[in-house]
């Protein structure tokens, strides 16, 4: 998430369902069902008339007269999905099963949100380079991003059409009208908004018009900040109260832009989101832009990795948030490979502040605090922490509603613990009870990242050594005291990137053999358009109106990728989503400005492929890779043939039934990703594992390219053949990649496997796992 509050619960699925279930079998809720569109039977020649028959076959009660069972329908699917989503008890659903041209049926899933100075951080600035290298062939080639998010403030500077040619005549997208929000919103920038309410509305009841916009106006901010990070038009001046002046632009300036609303107040529903996938595919959108996660399901019981799996079928670039549940392992979502799955990253750009101790002891932290109420600098105020110890944080310490008296913090400076609640709302409580200023301190779940938060009190965050210091000092000091000062903004900061500490880490463990996360990218303290309708902080009691917001979280990582794609598909529009995605996997660094590797934010130690995927992006060198990595959809369709599902669970991605398995991949591992993932298993008796790939030459047509392997200690590893001779543009040539084990390790190996000609490098991670035995 950002910083801002959570307003999408994060709820165990599987037990609701099973909850609800038990209470009572006959309870409707809403599932999503998936059919064979060619098993149609010959007495039915409309589809959606054959899938409302289907549905009412399978009702145990009869609908009372006058209500059709097309009312149990809330949405048809015909594009990237075939079926419907539909009001079905637990019975009718296990009953459905059973029907002729049913695929499968899967139970509604609640999603979250995963919640300037990116372009040039990004290599993409000055502005005229962008405009010689990659506008020119935005503008010719039409690229259109499709966002599914909260909606779109159309108002802001970031969607201005000025200059824009008019909308392309293959587009079939509608700009749908509702509260606030008319056909005039749309322009030659927003191609298309379209809402999707009405999964939310079946599960929560109708939606409050008063309380929030059902219609493509964004009040939350979210979509607008995503949509703007994806190709919003260049805007001087732009700043969150002061902080980060500058211009602010999207990745993709010549891009367009697809709302579809799919969040609401009351969370983002699967049928909801798979009926934007379904539309944006029809409408003809480019890319797909996803900023949202609801944990992991297997391939076959994930209504977007199916929805996704379609679009890429039809050449549609997906990106999708990795998850903010770092820096837990295997905590990422969306990681199907076909999808591109992001992680967060920082720039080298921070809003530094500083605490002052009593003591002369001076602490270095971050915040966006820009308000009336300011400290002197040259005064020192009572200090207080309400802990019991320095070391782990207690109820008493979070600061949560209710928890402070007044009596004890008026008139100081309160230490609050970061977790469970919002980090704004925790100055809120502090201001209300009479604080006069917040030191947010991290825990051990966040170590020394700081994320700079716009408060609505003097307050700064520091990181876990430095608030544990702070919290000694207050604890053994009757008399401690602080004050607060904030520096701006500074630029050039060191080290950087660093991974984000929030940033979901792998491995996957649906399938070990796909290293997720893919890669890194801009993701903490980003500045970008906001609503009209909401403070910065988010808070109801911030009455603050601004027109950009700085927010953090792989929520803001993900359209940056997706605006990157937009543009190495205007300029090789030849290049499939796959191919797209290895330009940027074997492109990316893994190196920071201080020429050291990758660190952690949480640990401040180097990081891995399953803390960075395969490195921070780099847009420029993957405008041109020398080499890329293709897969095709039955290459995806063969990499889930060797994942043991049943034929009826590989019948939901075969669309037509028309695919089949051809068995051509000897394990899960040969699939041509772009990273190489080695899984020996429990069996001592297994010593030599073999990896294959293909890589096409998009680079000059005669090139010769060596092999460069990293070390392990585990395992040797040979490459045949050694050396790669190409003679022609988009030739195709194989090699494979022998692994010996020569000492099984009991943590996972991490090094990389290169392809140097001279001019290009191709790089891929690679990781080598011993399975241990149980």
């Amino acid at each position: 998430m950002s910083g801002t509050p959570v307003k999408w619960l994060l709820l165990s699925l599987s037990s609701l369902l099973f909850l609800c279930s038990a209470q009572n079998p006959l309870v409707k809720k809403t599932y999503i069902v998936q059919m064979d569109k060619s098993a149609i039977p010959e007495t039915f020649t409309d589809h959606i008339e054959w899938y409302a028959s289907v549905i009412k076959s399978a009702a145990t009660i009869p609908e009372k007269e006058g209500t059709g069972d097309e009312e149990r329908i809330i949405y048809t699917y015909q594009t990237a999905f075939h079926g419907v989503a539909a009001r079905l008890s637990e019975e009718e659903a296990e009953r459905l099963e059973e029907l002729h041209g049913v695929m499968a049926v899967l139970p509604e899933t609640k999603y979250e949100l995963h919640t300037t100075r990116s372009p040039a951080f990004l290599g993409l600035e000055p502005e005229k380079s962008t405009k010689s290298i990659w506008s020119d062939n935005l503008a010719k080639r039409d690229v259109i991003v499709g966002v599914l998010d909260t909606g779109i403030w159309p108002e802001s500077q970031s969607f201005n059409d000025t200059g824009m040619t008019p909308v392309p005549a293959h587009w079939k997208g509608a700009c749908e009208t509702g509260r606030a929000f008319t056909k005039s919103h749309c322009n030659r920038k927003i191609v298309g908004a379209r809402v999707f309410y009405r999964g939310i509305e079946a599960a929560s009841g109708k939606i409050n018009e008063k309380a929030e916009y059902k219609s493509p106006r964004d009040q939350d901010g979210h979509g607008t900040h995503t949509a703007a990070t994806v190709g919003g038009a260049p805007v001087r001046g732009a700043n969150l109260l002061g902080y980060a002046y500058g211009t602010a632009r999207g990745m993709a300036p010549g891009a367009r832009i697809a709302a579809y609303k799919v969040c609401w107040v009351g969370g983002c529903f699967s049928s909801d989101i798979l009926s934007a996938v379904d539309r944006a595919v029809a409408d003809g959108v480019n890319v797909l832009s996803i900023s949202l996660g609801g944990g992991v399901s297997p391939y076959y019981r994930d209504s977007l990795a199916i929805a996704t799996f379609g679009a890429m079928e039809m050449g549609i670039f997906v990106s999708c948030s990795a998850g903010n549940g770092g820096p837990d392992p295997i905590s990422l979502t969306n990681v199907s490979p076909w999808i591109t799955t992001v992680g967060a990253s920082t720039m080298d750009r921070e809003f530094p502040a500083t605490v002052k101790l009593g003591s002369g002891a001076t602490v270095t932290g971050v915040s966006l605090y820009k308000g009336r109420r300011n400290l002197s600098i040259k005064q020192q105020y009572p200090l207080v922490y309400t802990g019991s110890n320095s070391s782990s944080p207690d109820p008493s310490s979070l600061c949560l509603e209710g928890t402070l008296d007044p009596r004890v913090v008026v008139g100081k400076i309160v230490i609050c613990d970061r977790g469970i609640s919002p980090r704004v709302q925790k100055g809120q409580v502090v201001k209300d009870a009479g604080g006069v200023g917040m030191i947010l301190a991290n825990t051990a779940a966040n170590g020394e990242e700081m994320v700079a938060d716009s408060h609505l009190l003097p307050a700064v965050a520091v990181g876990e050594t430095a608030g544990k210091a702070i919290k000694h000092y207050a604890l053994t000091n009757p008399k401690a005291t602080a004050t607060l000062t904030f520096l701006g903004t500074r630029l050039g900061m060191r080290p950087s990137p660093v991974v984000a500490a929030f940033s979901s880490r792998g491995p996957n463990f649906l399938s070990l053999e796909i290293m997720k996360p893919d890669f890194v990218a801009p993701g903490v303290n980003i500045l970008a358009a906001w609503t009209g309708d909401v403070g910065p902080s988010s808070l109801p009691t911030d009455h603050r109106r601004v027109k950009f917001n700085i927010l953090s979280g792989t929520s803001m990582s993900c359209p940056h990728v997706s605006g990157v794609a937009a543009l190495l598909k205007a300029r090789h529009p030849e290049w499939s989503p796959a191919a797209i995605k290895s330009a940027l996997m074997t492109t990316a660094y893994v190196h920071d400005n201080t020429y050291k590797s990758l660190t952690d934010a949480q640990t401040g130690a180097p990081s891995n492929p399953y803390d960075h995927g395969a490195g921070h992006i780099q847009p420029l060198k993957a405008l041109d890779p020398g080499l890329v990595y293709d897969i095709e959809a039955q290459d995806y369709f063969e990499f889930l043939c060797s994942q043991a599902l049943t034929p009826g669970q590989l019948q939901v991605f075969a669309k037509f039934s028309k695919r089949s398995c051809r068995h051509s991949l000897a394990n899960p591992g040969d699939l041509n990703y772009p990273a190489l993932s080695a899984v020996f298993p429990e069996s001592t008796n297994v010593t030599v594992l073999t990896l294959h790939r293909t890589v096409t030459n998009v680079g000059p047509p005669v090139s010769n390219y060596h092999v460069y392997v990293s070390p392990f200690k585990g395992a040797f590893v040979k490459v045949e053949p050694a050396m790669l001779k190409f003679t022609s543009k988009n030739q195709k040539l194989s090699y494979k990649v022998m692994f010996t084990t020569k000492s099984r390790q009991t943590e996972p190996e991490f090094g990389s496997l290169i392809w140097k000609d001279g001019l290009y490098v191709v790089r891929s991670p690679v990781a080598i796992t011993w399975m241990s035995q149980i």
